[in-house]
């Protein structure tokens, strides 16, 4: 198959670049545009891969098209060109570059998705090979690991064939006695060299099992994880990693601050849901440092897990890939762990990722690495070139501000010409994008995630690309609350100059568009860009000001069968739950259960699967609901309950389902709203921090009178 679809690519070369070059006047443009929108519209409707190649190629064409005509008839050189303009001119033909990159090797990676199934284990067990499970931990509380080390204590696997290791880094006594209770291995070293590769590496050393599986400390597998990852490994002994995505049952910043949880995707979910799934296709789905299983002798004949970068595990899955080993990507969510509480968390996690892959970038650079095939070599470059966006996503964020404020010519042609290139080139990139991706990343929300972290990765990744040494290993928080409302001014800061600048810009085009412009089309253009990215920057603005989350255990909506009781001598009552939590639940109340506010009750999780009681104190009846608090819980009752609530080999599978498929327009306006919301916000702050000013500066001088 990739033979093929290589062959076909080189055949179209000849007319593709025909379409490409083929000069045309604005009139001929607009309609060529035009059809190729429309072909684009038919082509949607048509089901499977064809009709989303045939949109791919379509798109390309038009890109390409707009990128050559940029590139021969709109930089301003010849005679007497601005110095200046060519600068501005300059800059954002890279930045159009960079993305048209992305784009095609975005294309690459998803042409086709392999949707790749668990492989069977044999029928006897005692043929199952040997598992070590690594939990690694530094600085987290017990209350995150212990549902991670108990829920890695109860998977399926033959008790004989399997152990579970604790990677304490902070060396903590209770750790090693929660270790003791439950039947865990307390691992420690003597310094945290190399931070997490480190500690695995270290822990390789002194462990035998056949296969590593990996969790992050607040990654709690399902019961069923090692038996849909574990049969793809036996049955082909040259596949190093099995990896699965990384799902989170709490919001992470956007979604909470912006209230889409469960409603749109979330940044995550295209790498999980989509790309990881198109790199398989290539045998390039790489390791993401949890919710993995590793074969040991591929570890060994590298050395270990790779130290020299802070994205460890990418590095990891590229050094066996060019070694000739396989991986596997089973996109079936069999773990959930938390996202990141705050804004200024996630960001600092990112800049982590974004300088561990400018450095692999630099020092393991896929395009020259041997041993690695063509496809790896796209789906490595274009996971590591992402990263580099921030420069870009600025450049797009303020170029229409060099014609409305400076007056520069950055793209010298007419208005209309400019709009009859680009416009076919944007909406067939959306259109086609919406088609591979509307599952997993709604239209326009890529400019608000990139550009809420564009000016904190461009340092770190510009950094760590020219010396690879300047990055270090930080640790993301995991666990905590956000206790009030507030709108965080040091995260937000480059955004509201983004505004205030773009503000000004608006002004200033529509005072001249007032004052009789010579060229209304070109004007016009610039303003209305300028009035998108005031939309985009307006919905990062509103990502900074964060919500209350005051939760310590987040409350997980899911519908499983329970049962209730005021005690052993009384009837059970079945009814389900509404959602769960590590601290509580909610079931409906049933008919003829009477109870009130503080009673001691018990409910029962999963009848058909638990005969464990656990003791509850009724917090809230009535309305057709009981909420219960979890008293002390023994650790029969708590594993009850992670079995309930993370253990189930389905308990995340259907949340993909809850949110509804992509629709552009619909999306851009939703990314409007919060926009406005995001610039009310700014305002409000901006305003208050003001007149806080001012009434600070009087009461010195009154103090000072």
């Amino acid at each position: 198959m990739r033979l093929t679809i290589l062959l076909v690519l080189l055949l179209l070369s000849v007319p593709f670049y025909a379409l490409v070059t083929a000069p045309l006047t604005l009139g001929w443009q607009a309609v060529t545009g035009t059809l190729m929108v429309v072909s684009a519209f038919g082509l949607k409707r048509m089901r499977g891969h064809r009709g989303a190649l045939a949109m791919m190629a379509l798109s390309l064409i038009a890109s390409t098209r707009y990128l050559y005509w940029r590139i021969t008839e709109t930089l301003p050189i010849g005679p007497g060109f601005d110095a200046w303009d060519l600068f501005l001119s300059s800059g954002l033909l890279f930045a159009e570059l960079y993305a048209f990159t992305i784009l095609l090797f975005g294309f690459i990676q998803t042409a086709w998705p392999l949707g790749r199934k668990p492989e069977p284990l044999p029928e006897d067990p005692a043929q199952w090979p040997t598992v070590d499970v690594f939990i690694p931990s530094y600085n987290e509380p017990l209350s995150v690991v212990r549902p991670t080390v108990l829920a890695a204590l109860a998977l399926d696997w033959p008790r004989d064939k399997i152990k579970v290791y604790v990677l304490d880094d902070g060396r903590r006594d209770e750790f090693k006695a929660f270790c003791e209770e439950v039947g865990a291995t307390h691992l420690i070293r003597p310094d945290n060299k190399h931070a997490k590769a480190g500690n695995i590496n270290r822990a390789l050393k002194v462990t035998q099992g056949e296969y590593i599986a990996i969790f992050d400390c607040d990654h709690i597998p399902t019961r069923s994880f090692l038996q849909l990852t574990m049969g793809t490994m036996v049955s082909d002994p040259k596949v190093s990693l099995v990896q699965t995505p990384h799902h989170f049952f709490s919001p992470d910043p956007f979604e909470r601050n912006l209230r889409t949880f469960r409603k749109v995707p979330n940044e995550g979910e295209l790498f999980y849901g989509l790309i990881q799934d198109g790199n398989d296709f290539w045998d390039a789905s790489f390791f993401c440092g949890s919710c993995a299983v590793l074969r040991r002798t591929a570890l060994e004949e590298i050395g270990g897990i790779a130290t020299e970068t802070v994205t460890e595990d990418a590095h990891t899955s590229l050094r066996m890939h060019s070694r000739g080993w396989k991986s596997a990507y089973i996109n079936i969510p069999q773990a959930a762990g938390l996202a990141t509480e705050s804004l200024s968390a996630h960001v600092g996690q990112r800049i982590r990722w974004a300088r561990g892959m400018a450095q692999i970038f630099r020092v393991d650079n896929p395009f020259l690495k041997p041993g690695l095939q063509l496809g790896q070599r796209f789906c490595y470059a274009n996971a590591m070139m992402h990263f580099f966006y921030g420069l870009p996503r600025i450049i797009f964020l303020t170029s229409p501000l060099g014609y409305l404020l400076l007056g520069a010519e950055i793209i010298k042609a007419q208005g209309l010409m400019v709009l009859a290139y680009a416009a076919p080139h944007v909406i067939l990139a959306t259109m086609t994008n919406s088609r591979l991706q509307g599952a997993f990343r709604h239209s326009f929300w890529s400019e608000v995630y990139e550009t809420v972290l564009a000016t904190f990765i461009l340092g770190p990744t510009m950094l760590a690309f020219i010396n690879p040494k300047l990055g270090k290993f930080n640790v993301t928080a995991k666990g905590g609350v956000v206790d009030r409302d507030y709108f965080d001014k040091d995260i937000a800061k480059p955004y509201y100059y983004l505004f205030l600048l773009n503000a000004l810009g608006l002004v200033v085009g529509i005072i001249r568009l007032a004052g009789g412009e010579a060229h209304p089309d070109t004007l016009l253009l610039n303003l209305g860009w300028t009035i998108y990215n005031l939309v985009i920057i307006g919905g990062a603005l509103a990502v900074a000001s964060e919500k209350k989350q005051i939760r310590t255990a987040v409350r997980v909506r899911t519908r499983i069968p329970g049962a209730i009781r005021l005690g052993p001598e009384h009837p059970a009552h079945l009814t389900p739950t509404v959602d769960l939590s590590y601290s509580g639940a909610q079931l409906l109340l049933p008919d003829g259960f009477v109870t009130t506010v503080g009673d001691r009750v018990e409910i029962l999780l999963i009848p058909d699967r638990s005969d464990v009681w656990i003791p509850v104190t009724v917090r809230r009846s009535g309305h057709g609901v009981v909420a219960v608090q979890f008293e002390t819980l023994g650790i029969a009752e708590e594993n009850a309950l992670i079995y309930a609530l993370f253990g189930r080999a389905d308990a995340w599978i259907r949340w993909r389902e809850t949110q509804a498929p992509d629709r552009p327009l619909h999306a851009l306006a939703l990314v409007g709203r919060y926009g406005v919301i995001g610039a009310y916000e700014f305002w409000r702050w901006f305003t208050g921090d003001l007149l806080e000013r001012l009434h600070a500066r009087i009461t010195r001088r009154k103090v000072a009178g």
